[in-house]
C-alpha cells in the first residue's frame, strides 16, 4: 500500500474522543442556562409575589388618623370633645295598674302639652267593682236607717212605759193598784233601754260600714283615674305608643322589658353630654362659649355654652361628663345624635357662625394609586381604598371635596405596598 493511500484511509477514521468532548460541553451550557432562568424566575417571584402573599397572610402594623372638620373658630379652640345629645327633661309614663288599651290619642313624634290625654285603658272591670262597692255602701246605709228607726221606736216605747210605771207607782202608794204592776212596767222600761242601746250600736256599725264602703268607692274611683295616662310635661312622644287591645302594666324596677309605657322628651332642654379627660378639665369654663357640630349635619355650626360639670369622675375612663347647652336652636337636632363640641376662648358672632366648616384630610394619609389620590379607610381589620378629590391646602392637609365623611379613621403614612382589602392591625402607641 502506498503512502498516499495509507494517509487517505487514516483520514476516514472517526475521532471518538473529539465527539464526546463536544457533546458534554453543550449539555453543561444548556444546564447552566436553565439554572440561570430558574434563578431569575425565583428572584422575580420573591420580590414581586412574596410581598403580595405576605400582605394577604400577615397583618401589617399601621398608624391611624382621621378626617376632621375644621371651622373658622379653630384658632380659638381650647379643647375638643365628642359626645351625644340628650334631653335634660324627659319622662317615661307607665300605668299604675295593669290592663288593656281601649283608646290611643297620640302617635310617635307628636308634640304634647302637660295634662294631655295619651292613652285610655279599658275601665270595664273597675266600673263593675265601683258599682258593687256602691251597692254595698247603700245596703249599709239602709241598715243604719233601719237600726235608727228601731232606736226611735224603742225611745217612744220607753217614754210610754215610764209614764205608765210612774202612774202605777203612785196608785200603788195610795193602795189603789197592786205594787207588782208598777214593778213589771219598770222592768219593761229597763228591757227597752237595752233594746235601744243595741239598736244604737247597730246604727253606729252600719254607718261605719257605709263609710268604709264609701272609702272603697273613692279608691276604686282613683284606680279608674289611673286608667288614663296623662302627659306630665310638655314634649314630644319618642316611642311608638301601645296599640288598642294590647296589655300594658306598671314597669317593674330593674326590668328592661317594655311593658307598654310612653316616653316623652322636652326638646327645649336638649344638651350635649361630652366626656372630657380629667387632666384637661381645667380648660372648661362654666358659662364659657362653645361650638357644636352634629355628626349628622357636619356643615351646620351651632353656638353653645358650657352648662354644667357633673360632680362625678368616671374612674375607669378618667373622664368627667360636661353638659353643653344650645345657644342656637336647630330643629333637626334629636336625642342620641353624635356631636363634637369645641370649647372656645372667645365668643362667636352670628357672621362667624354662618361660615361653613371645612373637611380636612391629613396630607400624611394620602397615597397615589393609578395616577389618582386615595386614602385607605380602616374597617375592622381590613383597609378599603377610597378615591378622594382634594381642594386647597389647609394647614398640614387639604380640604376634602369628595371622599369619606368626617370622623372616618384612615391609615397614616400608607406603605407603597398597601392594597385594597389588606388585613392590618393598629399600632399601639408606646
Amino acid at each position: 500500500m502506498s503512502d498516499d493511500l495509507s494517509s487517505d484511509l487514516a483520514a476516514l477514521k472517526i475521532d471518538h474522543d473529539s465527539g464526546s468532548h463536544g457533546s458534554s460541553g453543550s449539555s453543561i451550557v444548556k444546564l447552566l442556562v436553565w439554572l440561570a432562568a430558574l434563578g431569575a424566575l425565583g428572584a422575580g417571584g420573591y420580590y414581586v409575589g412574596w410581598p403580595a402573599l405576605e400582605a394577604k397572610l400577615f397583618k401589617s402594623e399601621v398608624d391611624v388618623t382621621e378626617i376632621i372638620v375644621v371651622s373658622p373658630a379653630q384658632a380659638s379652640v381650647k379643647l375638643t370633645a365628642s359626645g351625644y345629645v340628650a334631653a335634660e327633661r324627659s319622662s317615661k309614663i307607665a300605668p299604675k295598674v295593669p290592663g288593656t288599651v281601649r283608646q290611643v290619642y297620640v302617635k310617635q313624634s307628636q308634640d304634647v302639652k302637660a295634662g294631655d290625654l295619651l292613652v285610655e285603658m279599658d275601665p270595664t272591670d273597675e266600673k263593675a267593682a265601683i258599682a258593687a262597692a256602691k251597692s254595698r255602701a247603700a245596703a249599709a246605709r239602709a241598715r243604719a236607717q233601719s237600726a235608727q228607726a228601731q232606736v226611735g221606736t224603742a225611745e217612744a216605747q220607753i217614754r210610754e212605759m215610764r209614764q205608765q210605771a210612774e202612774r202605777e207607782r203612785r196608785l200603788a202608794e195610795q193602795g189603789i193598784s197592786p205594787t207588782g204592776v208598777a214593778e213589771d212596767l219598770e222592768a219593761r222600761v229597763a228591757s227597752l233601754e237595752k233594746t235601744k242601746t243595741a239598736a244604737e250600736a247597730a246604727v253606729a256599725a252600719a254607718r261605719a260600714e257605709a263609710q268604709s264602703l264609701n272609702a272603697d268607692v273613692q279608691v276604686l274611683d282613683t284606680h279608674l283615674g289611673n286608667l288614663k295616662l296623662l302627659a306630665p310635661i310638655d314634649g314630644r312622644v319618642m316611642n311608638k305608643p301601645p296599640q288598642i287591645g294590647e296589655f300594658i302594666g306598671p314597669q317593674p324596677a330593674g326590668v328592661s322589658v317594655d311593658m307598654g309605657g310612653i316616653e316623652i322628651a322636652d326638646f327645649s332642654s336638649l344638651v350635649v353630654e361630652v366626656d372630657v379627660p380629667e387632666q384637661r378639665l381645667h380648660l372648661v369654663d362654666i358659662g364659657g362659649p362653645a361650638e357644636i357640630v352634629l355628626d349628622a349635619f357636619p356643615q351646620q355650626r351651632l353656638r353653645g355654652r358650657a352648662l354644667e360639670v357633673t360632680p362625678k369622675v368616671d374612674r375607669a375612663k378618667a373622664t368627667v361628663m360636661v353638659k353643653v347647652e344650645f345657644v342656637d336652636k336647630f330643629d333637626q337636632t334629636l336625642p342620641e345624635m353624635s356631636a363634637r363640641v369645641s370649647f372656645l376662648s372667645g365668643e362667636l358672632d352670628e357672621q362667624a357662625v354662618k361660615q361653613p366648616p371645612k373637611t380636612i384630610v391629613p396630607e400624611s394619609s394620602l397615597a397615589d394609586r393609578g395616577g389618582a389620590k386615595v386614602v385607605f379607610v380602616l374597617e375592622g381589620e381590613q383597609v378599603r381604598m377610597v378615591p378622594v378629590t382634594l381642594g386647597e391646602p389647609f394647614g398640614s392637609g387639604f380640604e376634602l371635596m369628595e371622599g369619606p365623611r368626617p370622623g372616618t379613621r384612615i391609615i397614616k403614612n400608607p406603605d407603597a405596598k398597601l392594597s385594597d382589602g389588606q388585613r392590618v392591625k393598629e399600632r399601639v402607641p408606646e
